[in-house]
């Protein structure tokens, strides 16, 4: 009998590896990088902790000796039972065989730190945006989203724009691919995301006005920021709000910066509350503004409160 010498060729990726890609899984193995995003979460010994995917433990182990308590998800079944034998020197680490973004979040106050899978970043950022008890969330995330969300571009994302009175965002610096295995094609960027204390808008109602507002500006409807707001303003009271706000007629709704529209609600629905910020925007307002808009609406704001 002649021998078959076509063999069936091997499988090209192996449980663990169609995991890894399926999961959007690239893990942190940089140890300048890890303590990087430690040291931008600012843990503190008190503090509750929640991390979103846990990976290999790398930055759970980093975290653990720093808090009062860490929680960490992981939902890849493969990992788990590495974790649970890395992470056994550290009682205060709970590990969670779960996707985390089924899990309900903590009662309790907590910060929330994670390389996250890049496909789920929104997601993620969603879930955090949507827990009550969350102080904090330093998350480490594509470059681009990072950038886009905190304004590094020089725009303004509506979703950074309609959460700012609540929610500040930073961006915390870039990690290069080359700091995660496997190797992604693009860079990594650290973003912060921090609950304020006292809002900027001191209650819901108010909140839901200066949302609603925001929601018509990125709208688009007729074509521009300000004709998108003419469906609601009388032309005269519109363009002195733009003119407070040290805004162009005809600018793009993406360069109007949080400040800004912070002033633009105040002038244009009355909310109270944004006084202080309103004043801050007067000598920042203005990414987007010419020097000379930033020093008219500062000299307005400054003169408003004499």
């Amino acid at each position: 009998m002649a021998r078959n010498r076509h063999r069936s060729p091997a499988p090209r990726h192996n449980p663990r590896d169609r995991a890894r890609r399926t999961l959007s899984q690239n893990f942190l193995a940089d140890p300048g990088s890890v303590a990087r995003l430690v040291r931008a979460a600012r843990p503190g010994p008190g503090d509750l902790l929640v991390e979103v995917g846990a990976g290999k433990g790398v930055l759970t182990e980093a975290l653990a000796p720093l808090c009062r308590e860490l929680i960490s998800y992981e939902v890849d079944r493969h990992l788990i039972a590495g974790l649970r034998i890395r992470l056994a020197p550290y009682p205060s680490v709970h590990v969670v065989h779960q996707d985390f973004l089924t899990a309900h979040p903590p009662r309790a106050p907590f910060a929330l730190v994670g390389n996250v899978p890049y496909a789920r970043t929104s997601d993620i950022v969603d879930w955090a945006l949507r827990a009550p008890g969350l102080t904090s969330a330093t998350l480490l995330t594509q470059a681009e989203y990072a950038r886009k969300r905190t304004g590094d571009f020089g725009r303004w994302s509506l979703l950074t724009v309609r959460t700012w009175p609540e929610v500040e965002w930073r961006l915390c610096g870039r990690v290069p691919r080359t700091a995660f295995r496997p190797v992604p094609a693009v860079d990594g960027g650290i973003m912060r995301l921090i609950r304020r204390p006292r809002p900027l808008l001191p209650d819901a109602a108010q909140r839901a006005v200066y949302a609603g507002l925001v929601e018509l500006g990125f709208s688009g409807a007729g074509g521009s920021l300000y004709a998108s707001l003419r469906r609601i303003c009388p032309a005269r009271r519109l363009t002195a709000a733009f003119a407070r706000a040290g805004l162009e007629r005809g600018v793009v709704v993406a360069f109007v910066t949080p400040p800004q529209w912070l002033v633009l609600a105040q002038e244009l629905t009355g909310v109270a509350g944004v006084a202080a910020a309103a004043t801050g925007a007067g000598a920042a307002a203005g990414a987007a503004a010419s020097k000379e808009s930033r020093v008219r609406v500062k000299s307005r704001v400054d003169n408003s409160s004499l």
